[in-house]
């Protein structure tokens, strides 16, 4: 990975302080931190049978748009029994916990985005061992959020500079964390929490690269519907289902996101499934954005606008 600077701490969920602001965040510098550490690898335990996580995802896929998207009793066996097999370090289901009591909203997103992926994945990628990396990752993603302070995750009005920024270390923050349960920077979960707010374009943050891994990519298309789709503290109301398509149709138009990933979602929106290649994306945009929406619009520290 290219040497990022950390903005602001990263710590463990029982406030262990792993690496520091001003941590020139290198290879080396997670190995020290996991040589440190001391400990053996952490206990893994299987993920549905983790709290009330099987019982959440069924009703979360049982609500629209995602019982449309996950239709089919079959499907929906084989995405449970593939589930059933995961097992994940104890810190990091620890983070669903975390999530579950304070933000709920990011608890659902983690599980969803995954799933989604998964998903998503099984249509683009044939080769299922080109996919099992991804199943691997788990609902991880943004898991540096409990780096955040949850008054600034659960802002309703715009932020400041400083608060958009510790909203952005998200990112940093999880690749920090996986890299250190895993005791390994290689793995495809911290890959995907460090980029999945990349682009192709390179607009995104916090690298500012060319988004190229089809992996990550099928990943950050489904954080950006999910969140789309449901409600956030920063606007009004939800996107409806076909204004979020648009939406991220407009994305691939600008070279964003690749056309494949968003005519798998798109297909998979649609009833039956047709196969995403075959379908065709009308350029006209009927949707109604909601009315009242801060995402990306920062103030300064005085409450003057900023760019």
């Amino acid at each position: 990975m290219r040497r990022i600077t950390l903005k602001h701490q990263v710590c463990t969920l029982d406030d262990q302080l792993l690496f520091p602001p001003g941590t020139l965040l290198t290879k080396e510098k997670v190995d020290a931190a996991i040589r440190l550490s001391g400990a053996d690898s952490y206990q893994a335990h299987p993920l549905l049978s983790y709290g009330t996580v099987k019982g959440d995802l069924s009703y979360l896929l049982s609500v629209s748009p995602y019982v449309t998207i996950f239709m089919g009793k079959r499907e929906m066996n084989d995405l449970m029994s593939l589930l059933a097999t995961l097992r994940f370090p104890i810190p990091i289901l620890q983070s669903l916990d975390y999530f579950k009591k304070n933000d709920f909203h990011t608890y659902a997103h983690v599980l969803l985005v995954f799933v989604l992926s998964v998903l998503l994945a099984k249509d683009l990628i044939p080769d299922e061992k080109e996919r099992i990396p991804l199943t691997a990752a788990g609902p991880t993603h943004d898991m540096g959020k409990t780096c955040v302070p949850l008054q600034i995750l659960k802002k309703t009005t715009p932020l400041t500079k400083k608060e958009r920024s510790l909203i952005e270390h998200h990112a940093v923050a999880s690749y920090a964390l996986l890299s250190y349960y895993y005791k390994s920077t290689q793995h495809l979960a911290c890959r995907v929490a460090l980029d999945h707010h990349e682009r192709r374009d390179g607009s995104g943050y916090p690298r500012g690269i060319l988004l190229k891994d089809p992996l990550v990519e099928i990943v950050a298309v489904s954080d950006v519907y999910d969140a789309l789709i449901k409600p956030r503290s920063y606007r009004s109301e939800a996107y409806d289902n076909r204004t979020a398509l648009e939406e991220i149709t407009e994305m691939a138009d600008q070279n964003k996101f690749g056309w494949d990933v968003v005519k798998a979602l798109i297909a998979r929106n649609r009833t039956p499934h047709p196969h995403y290649k075959e379908i065709t994306i009308s350029a006209q945009r009927r949707g109604s954005p909601p009315s009242i929406n801060f995402y990306g619009i920062t103030v300064d520290d005085r409450g003057e606008d900023g760019p």
